[in-house]
């Protein structure tokens, strides 16, 4: 690429806001990531999320970027660069981040949904390198998706394409926040993970080390199970099967060389990916089943953030030219 600056990425999550510049390499410099704290309103934490990103400069020792990448989780309007109501900030509604941050940094600014983002970088720098089709899902606060087609960024015809955590796998079940009931989001995510967990430990009954955590979060059901926990496995073992069964339902949807995981509940490591990939093995039709590899992200915590300074790249080119 020939962008000479670097790049400003700034990543919106639910539970923590991250920054970064980023070089064309792909390679980030005075990452950081501080808590959300979404309780205080979007102007508190749009200024707190500013105030980062010019930390993130001060620490790279970077007085100038080309542009500035931001990834959130949607519902948004990436083209008109407006936060609609991202259901895991309640209450931002038609905030038009693109145009505060131009104001704020004195660049051109692109919004982008967070996983769309994500699955970008991976394409660019990560696990998803070289790979004409691939997925990406953010097991996280919530669920996310983004998708390369054809080695394309695919978006969807309103932009929100790849909303893969809305994919139905219990019909009638756990009321998700996008309204329906029985999305994947509000089984598998690692928000779902922690409240299933305290609906098995209300009863007394049953007997768990996941009694002496206050509060239960997803990483201590995924230790508990490898610990051999009984009531940590049951629900360890039924999550996997959920992804399973949505992933496998994506691979023969769209046959990807690669779908990608990412977010905090990939920390796991082989406890998440070990289980889904022989089941989609087992349970995709032939031959995507086979042709289809499910990989961690090699990104990190820093996947959105290097998806965002991609898109930002790519900005500051068309500004350029």
């Amino acid at each position: 690429m020939a962008v000479r600056l670097p790049v400003l990425a700034l990543d919106i999550g639910g539970t923590k806001l991250a920054t970064a510049v980023v070089t064309p390499d792909g390679r980030t410099h005075g990452f950081l990531s501080e808590p959300t704290r979404k309780e205080r309103g979007p102007d508190e934490v749009i200024a707190h999320l500013f105030d980062l990103g010019r930390r993130s400069m001060a620490a790279a020792e970077i007085d100038d970027v080309a542009a500035v990448g931001i990834s959130c989780g949607g519902p948004l309007d990436a083209a008109a660069g407006v936060l609609t109501g991202p259901l895991h900030l309640p209450g931002w509604i038609d905030i038009p981040i693109v145009a505060l941050a131009e104001s704020a940094f004195g660049v051109p600014a692109v919004l982008e949904n967070d996983a769309t983002a994500a699955v970008l970088g991976e394409f660019r720098y990560g696990a998803a390198r070289g790979a004409g089709t691939a997925l990406y899902l953010t097991i996280s606060t919530g669920i996310g998706g983004g998708a390369i087609i054809g080695g394309r960024l695919h978006r969807g015809a309103a932009g929100n394409g790849g909303e893969f955590g809305h994919v139905m796998v219990r019909p009638g079940g756990r009321l998700c926040q996008c309204g329906r009931l029985g999305c994947l989001e509000a089984y598998a995510s690692g928000t779902s993970i922690a409240d299933r967990a305290r609906d098995l430990l209300s009863d007394d009954a049953r007997p768990s080390m996941l009694r002496h955590e206050e509060p239960v979060r997803a990483e201590h059901v995924s230790r508990g199970a490898a610990a051999g926990d009984k009531l940590a496995r049951e629900l360890w073992d039924d999550t996997t099967e959920l992804l399973a069964q949505a992933i496998t339902d994506l691979v023969n949807a769209f046959e990807p060389h690669v779908v990608v995981l990412g977010g905090g509940v990939t920390r796991s490591g082989a406890m998440l990916l070990e289980p889904i990939s022989a089941a989609v093995r087992r349970d995709a039709m032939p031959p995507a089943g086979a042709a289809a590899r499910i990989a961690l992200a090699e990104l990190g915590d820093e996947v959105c953030v290097v998806g965002a300074a991609a898109l930002a790249m790519d900005l500051a080119e068309v500004h350029r030219a």
